[in-house]
């Protein structure tokens, strides 16, 4: 008998690269999502789709049948525009304790909970799983609702819900639209006007999926697994993904000083047109960071793989190309 997952954010980047990991494992799969999911990228496989809100209570518990062997909740609001927040805390926090609420309700056998290794704050120098949290972006309500929903999900692995945590680094890879993509899609079009002076690690997408769905099995629960990759300097990533699309290599990247000056202008022109500003001093402040991470504990325990930039940037590229959102490639 095939074992059932129900995913929430199965339409995102994350989601879709879990659920389709899932497919390949011969799981029954279903997911909850919003009506206005785009769903085009999941149209080959079999789901069981069930439409709702997160910020629902009823409407999670309503959706998720008796029989989920694990529940997969990759969900989340990632906006770093203040006038997001209220929406955001809705969405990350009352969200998630709607979905451990049900998952306790119905008995499900575990929880793997997606978080980010942000929850850690930004931090410089290398982070692993001992390392003791920063609070001081936590004016960053992304970062204050990410870690609100890990204490959620900590809380109830210490009573009645087996969960595991999963917090991945910067993530590149296929299905990828609106995170790095925009970055390489401006890169390749010309119209990229800097580069943040940051650096991270970086994941690749088809690991974390792995491993999501090894975490079904393994783990203690109220484990945290950092899933991170090589580390490298943003524009050493954009330099590296120039030569790959054979255009221009830029040279430098944008003091952090003005970068967050710039962030500033813009938040003050979105308040008065009500439009997203491209950059937000949220933005800036983690974009500017250098936050590094140990995953020898995924290596080790889930089997987790860092796939090397050069590898995981020609899959990104050749993905994005073959959607046609390379301009002239």
């Amino acid at each position: 008998m095939s074992r059932r997952a129900w995913v929430t954010g199965a339409s995102g980047f994350v989601g879709i690269n879990v659920v389709r990991e899932l497919a390949v494992q011969g799981w029954d799969i279903s997911i909850f999502c919003r009506s206005t999911a785009n769903l085009d990228d999941l149209q080959d496989l079999s789901l069981d789709v069930h439409y709702g809100d997160l910020t629902s209570a009823g409407e999670v518990l309503d959706s998720m049948p008796e029989n989920i062997d694990t529940v997969f909740h990759i969900a989340a609001d990632t906006s770093v525009w203040s006038r997001h927040n209220e929406r955001q805390t809705r969405v990350n926090v009352d969200g998630t304790r709607h979905v451990i609420n049900a998952a306790i309700q119905r008995k499900v056998r575990r929880m793997v909970h997606t978080s980010s290794f942000g929850t850690w704050g930004i931090q410089s120098g290398t982070i692993n799983e001992q390392t003791p949290p920063s609070t001081a972006h936590h004016w960053i309500n992304y970062i204050r609702t990410k870690c609100a929903a890990r204490d959620l999900v900590l809380d109830a692995a210490q009573q009645q819900l087996s969960a595991v945590i999963m917090c991945p680094g910067h993530i590149l890879g296929p299905y990828d639209r609106h995170n790095w993509a925009r970055m390489f899609i401006m890169l390749a079009n010309g119209s990229l006007p800097g580069i943040p002076p940051g650096s991270g690690a970086f994941s690749d997408v088809r690991e974390i999926a792995k491993a999501q769905v090894r975490a079904a099995d393994t783990g203690a629960s109220g484990e945290q697994f950092l899933l991170g990759g090589q580390s490298i300097s943003y524009l050493e990533l954009l330099q590296q993904a120039a030569e790959q699309l054979g255009v221009a290599q830029p040279t430098r990247s944008m003091p952090a000083v003005l970068l967050k000056v710039l962030a500033g202008i813009m938040q003050m022109g979105g308040r008065a047109t009500g439009r997203e500003p491209r950059i937000t001093p949220e933005a800036a402040a983690m974009i500017t960071g250098h936050m590094h991470c140990d995953s020898s504990k995924a290596e080790q325990q889930l089997g987790y793989r860092q796939t090397p930039i050069s590898e995981l940037l020609s899959v990104t590229l050749e993905w994005l190309n073959k959607q046609g959102l390379l301009a002239g490639q």
